[in-house]
């Protein structure tokens, strides 16, 4: 059994578990929690509730979690929120000794066939996984999609890897 696990982090990212022999499909979005930061209501990642989650669908054999940066213009607040969320889930990775890559957008979407645009992860992820295609029907689903690109990009560089190791 080869399980990938693909991660968009984020508040609105999503995990996404591949099984590559049986092209089952599971996506979870991220664990969220509501907390209360100098009397203001704030949602941040449940890091308890991520880690568990990681193993949760069983051995994973390898996992992608998209290595991101701080976009232009975003301000500092949300830029440390994004880079906070991309820790956890990084930490939440290692915390469960599961062998992991990083991949930029710019890497991982060329490989997939999708740009920067949104749409075109909704219509790949679709092209690609048909029949889980309900699990990114809203336009807020779109860390979905990712995720699930992400986790078929685990499986295939992790399958072309195999082959140049035995030629």
């Amino acid at each position: 059994m080869s399980l990938y696990l693909g991660i968009d982090v984020g508040l609105h990212g999503a995990l996404a578990w591949y099984e590559s022999f049986t092209q089952q499909l599971v996506v979870e979005d991220m664990p969220v929690l509501s907390v209360t930061v100098n009397g203001k209501v704030k949602n941040q990642i449940d890091i308890y509730k991520l880690g568990w989650l990681i193993c949760s669908k069983g051995e994973v054999h390898k996992a992608v979690v998209e290595s991101v940066s701080s976009a232009p213009g975003q301000g500092v607040t949300s830029a440390f929120s994004f880079g906070f969320s991309a820790g956890c889930a990084q930490m939440a990775v290692a915390a469960q000794s599961v062998p992991m890559d990083l991949a930029h957008p710019r890497i991982w979407k060329k490989v997939m066939g999708v740009t920067a645009d949104k749409d075109t992860s909704f219509r790949a992820a679709s092209r690609l996984l048909p029949k889980y295609s309900y699990l990114w029907a809203r336009k807020k689903d779109d860390g979905r999609a990712e995720a699930a690109l992400i986790a078929l990009y685990a499986a295939q560089t992790d399958r072309n890897r195999v082959m140049r190791d035995l030629l």
